[in-house]
C-alpha cells in the first residue's frame, strides 16, 4: 500500500489546517501586508517545506515569533524590499543546511532565545492592544508599551473603540477558557473557535469594528523588482537579514527538537531541515511573502491528531491553497479586533513565565540572560537585543569557565610555594595578581603552573611581568613549573 497512514495523515492535516488558518491570516494583519500573504506562506510551508526531508511531523508557516521584525522591515524598507530579505534569508538557510551548520544551531544559549521570544511576545501583545481598540501603534517597542495607559485614555471616551476593544478582549477570554470546555466543542481548534465567534458577535449585533481587507491571491502575490535588489548594499537590509536568518532558523530548529519530543517517529536531521526552511523561504521570497519558521502550535496540533507522515502538513498546504483560490471574500469578515486578540494570547504564550521563574531558583545567570535579551529587544530593536543577549551569555560562559584556584603554602622558612589550577584567563587576572602581590617581597617564590588546563595569552604576560618585579627585589629568581 502506497499511502498505509492515509486516513490518518488526512484527519490531521484538516486539523492542522483549521489551526492554521487564522493564524496565518492573523500573522500577516499584525505585520502590516495583505492578509493572503499569510495563507500564500502557509502554502509554501506545506507544499514545499512540508514535501522536503528533516522532521517529518513539524509544520511550517508565517509565525508570531517574526510577526514584530517583520512590521518594522516593511515600515522601514517597504514590501517590495521584503520579497528580498526573505529570499536572501532563505539562500543563507540553504548555505547553512548544505555546510552542515545545522546542528550548531542548538548550540544557542536557550536562554537567549527564550528571551529573544519573550520580547517579542511583549512588543507583540503591546501592538496588538492598540489594534484591539483600532487604533494606530507607536513605531518602537519601548513607545508601545508607555503609550498604553494614553490609548486606553482615549478608547473609552470612543464608543466604536470601546466595542472594538471589547471584541478583541472577548476574544482573549474564550482562547483562555477554550480548555476547559467539553471535549467536543475543543475539537474545533481554540483559535478558530475564537475567531468565528467574534465574528458571529459582529454580525448579530452590528458592532462598529474594522474587518479584513481582501485584496485577492494574485494580486497580493507581488515579486520584488529588480531594482530592489540593489538594497541589499545597505547595512540595515543587511542586519534584517542576518535577523531574519538567526531567528527563523533558531525557532525552527529549537520547535524541531520539541517535537521529536512528542512522537516515537524518526527523529529530525537538522541540517536537512534547515535545508528544507531555506527552500521555503526561498520561494516565499520569491512571491514576495511572509517569512516563514517551524511553529510549534501547528505542529504540536498535528501530533496530537494523530499524524504519521509528511503527508499531513503537504495536505494542510493544499487545503490552504483551495480556501485561498475558492473562498477568498470570506476572510472579508473577519473582525480585525479579534486577530489581535488571537495575537494577544499568541504573545502571551511566548513568554516563558515557568522558566524564568525555575531559572531564578537554580540559575540566576540564565535568568538574567532571558530578562537582559527581553528587556533589550523592547527598549532597542529585535536585532541590537539578540546580539546583546547572546554576548551577555558568552561573557557568562566565559566567566564561569574561567574557574581558578590559587594555592599558597609558607612554612614561615624556605620559598613560598603557589599552586595555580583550573583555568587562568584575562577575566580572572585581577584575582591572581592581587594574590601574589600580597606575597612577601623577601622571599623567593616557587610558582606552580602544572595544575592549569589554559593559561591565555594575558595572563602569560602578567605572570611574566610579576615574576620579572618580585625577581628584581634582591631576592632569588622565581621559580616556575610550567603548565602542561
Amino acid at each position: 500500500m502506497a499511502f498505509p497512514h492515509l486516513r490518518q495523515d488526512f484527519a490531521a492535516s484538516v486539523v492542522v489546517f483549521l489551526v492554521a488558518l487564522p493564524l496565518c491570516v492573523g500573522v500577516a494583519v499584525a505585520s502590516g501586508v495583505p492578509a493572503e500573504l499569510g495563507l500564500v506562506t502557509g502554502i509554501v510551508g506545506g507544499l514545499v517545506t512540508g514535501s522536503m526531508r528533516g522532521s517529518s511531523l513539524q509544520v511550517s508557516g508565517p509565525a508570531a515569533g517574526l510577526t514584530v521584525l517583520v512590521f518594522e522591515a516593511v515600515r522601514e524598507y517597504g514590501l517590495p524590499v521584503l520579497g528580498v530579505v526573505v529570499l536572501a534569508t532563505g539562500l543563507l538557510q540553504l548555505l547553512m543546511g548544505a555546510l552542515k551548520l545545522g546542528r550548531w544551531f542548538r548550540a544557542i544559549s536557550v536562554s537567549v532565545v527564550e528571551g529573544m521570544l519573550a520580547g517579542i511576545g511583549l512588543v507583540l501583545i503591546a501592538g496588538q492592544l492598540y489594534s484591539m481598540a483600532g487604533l494606530k501603534a507607536p513605531a518602537s517597542g519601548l513607545d508601545k508599551i508607555t503609550g498604553l495607559p494614553g490609548a486606553l485614555a482615549d478608547a473609552v471616551r470612543s464608543t466604536e473603540a470601546l466595542a472594538s476593544l471589547g471584541l478583541g478582549a472577548g476574544t482573549v477570554v474564550v482562547l483562555v477558557l477554550w480548555p476547559r470546555l467539553p471535549r467536543r466543542v475543543r475539537a474545533v481548534p481554540a483559535a478558530l473557535g475564537a475567531v468565528a465567534l467574534a465574528t458571529l458577535a459582529v454580525s448579530v449585533f452590528g458592532l462598529p469594528v474594522a474587518r479584513v481587507e481582501v485584496h485577492g491571491l494574485l494580486e497580493s502575490v507581488q515579486p520584488p523588482p529588480l531594482d530592489t535588489f540593489g538594497e541589499l548594499g545597505h547595512v540595515g537590509v543587511l542586519g534584517t537579514i542576518l535577523a531574519f536568518t538567526l531567528i527563523a532558523s533558531a525557532e525552527s530548529l529549537f520547535s524541531a527538537a520539541a517535537v521529536d519530543r512528542l512522537h516515537d517517529g524518526p527523529r529530525t536531521r537538522y541540517d536537512q531541515e534547515l535545508m528544507a526552511q531555506g527552500a521555503g523561504n526561498t520561494v516565499c521570497g520569491i512571491l514576495g511573502a511572509l517569512p516563514m519558521t517551524a511553529v510549534i502550535v501547528r505542529s504540536s496540533a498535528n501530533v496530537r491528531a494523530g499524524a504519521r507522515t509528511k503527508a499531513s502538513r503537504v495536505l494542510h498546504g493544499v487545503w490552504l491553497l483551495l480556501f485561498a483560490a475558492l473562498l477568498p471574500a470570506a476572510l472579508g469578515v473577519i473582525p480585525l479586533p479579534a486577530l489581535a486578540g488571537v495575537l494577544v494570547h499568541a504573545g502571551w504564550r511566548l513568554i516563558p513565565l515557568r522558566e524564568i521563574a525555575s531559572l531564578w531558583r537554580e540559575h540566576r545567570g540564565e535568568a538574567l540572560v532571558l530578562v537582559v535579551t527581553a528587556v533589550s529587544i523592547v527598549a532597542v530593536s529585535m536585532f541590537e537585543g539578540v546580539l546583546i543577549g547572546m554576548a551577555l551569555a558568552v561573557g557568562k560562559t566565559a566567566w564561569e569557565a574561567s574557574q581558578v584556584r590559587l594555592d599558597v603554602i609558607d612554612k614561615g622558612a624556605g620559598p613560598v610555594q603557589v599552586y595555580l589550577s583550573g583555568n587562568a584567563t584575562f577575566l580572572r587576572l585581577p584575582k591572581i595578581l592581587d594574590s601574589l602581590e600580597a606575597l612577601p617581597q623577601d622571599r623567593p617564590v616557587e610558582l606552580d603552573l602544572s595544575g592549569l588546563h589554559h593559561l591565555d595569552h594575558a595572563c602569560r604576560t602578567a605572570l611574566e611581568t610579576w615574576s620579572e618585579r618580585h625577581s628584581a627585589a634582591g631576592v632569588e629568581p622565581v621559580k616556575i613549573t610550567p603548565g602542561r
